[in-house]
């Protein structure tokens, strides 16, 4: 049988920070057996359908129980597309999406409040150090990118 791999990550994240519900995602899979590359945006487990379809149920039990908010899954055969990491042309998209399900409100009816929140949680997620952030940034948020570099400030002071 050929291998399967699972890219996973488990949300809130703080990179060097992993709290108990993403040290529950690795146990599930380290306690099936089953060896796990972390990475900065997700983690790669490998092995058997069988070992990984069970240790990713035991994954979602125990990582949502320990605090989870949210957990992404991609499975597929082991392929060096998955292993590299997830693409990130869709970083921002999916970034400012999960923003929008926190706050419960659409990224067209934020208040400067929201738009602020969202700032520091895009940049401690390091969003804005892919090319072109700003501006695509203030262009969701319907502001100048001279108002997201004044968020930005604000965060530093």
């Amino acid at each position: 049988m050929k291998p399967v791999q699972v890219e996973f990550l488990v949300e809130p994240f703080a990179e060097g920070k992993p709290g108990p519900h993403v040290n529950a995602a690795v146990d599930a899979f380290t306690g099936a057996g089953i060896e796990v590359e972390l990475g900065a945006f997700a983690s790669v487990a490998t092995g058997e359908i069988d070992q990984i379809a069970d240790a990713a149920a035991e994954m979602i039990r125990a990582s949502l129980s320990a605090g989870a908010t949210e957990i992404r899954l991609r499975v597929g055969g082991e392929s060096p597309e998955l292993a590299a990491g997830p693409d990130l042309h869709d970083a921002l998209a999916t970034m400012v999406r999960g923003a929008e399900r926190s706050l419960g409100v659409s990224s067209n009816e934020w208040t400067r409040e929201h738009k602020q929140s969202v700032v520091r949680e895009l940049n401690e997620r390091g969003a804005f150090l892919l090319r072109g952030a700003v501006d695509d940034i203030a262009e969701v948020m319907g502001v100048s990118r001279i108002t997201i570099y004044n968020y930005l400030n604000a965060l530093d002071q």
